[in-house]
């Protein structure tokens, strides 16, 4: 049944225009995760479920990886993220968050912190 609302033709364009406005601690991540040279895992950047764009998702294992800016912390952000969060458990599909900070100044801890999950 969830099969039909994986990357959604709605969303087409605006996953590409995310992709191709990466911050700078997502294009560091990406270098990292694409072609699954992350312990042999694949994932996908800017992928889609239902109205939801994950920044970086491992199928294989329902893992999504966000990386939380500063936006992330204002009020109705932070509640927006939670419905997500909520809607997104519901699948099955288990979130790691880093912020900017994480990704871009404590990268070594982040690359392990992450394994952990697999």
């Amino acid at each position: 049944m969830w099969i039909k609302y994986y990357n959604s033709s709605k969303l087409t364009q605006l996953r590409r225009s995310l992709r191709n406005n990466q911050t700078k601690p997502e294009q560091y991540l990406w270098e990292k995760l694409k072609n699954k040279q992350f312990h042999g895992i694949k994932f996908r950047r800017q992928y889609s479920l239902w109205r939801y764009i994950l920044d970086f998702y491992a199928p294989e294992y329902k893992i999504w990886v966000e990386i939380d800016g500063e936006n992330h912390f204002e009020k109705h952000q932070k509640e927006y993220d939670d419905i997500r969060t909520e809607f997104l458990a519901s699948a099955g599909i288990k979130i790691i968050r880093y912020t900017n900070n994480e990704v871009m100044n404590n990268r070594e801890w982040m690359l392990y912190d992450l394994y952990t999950y697999f």
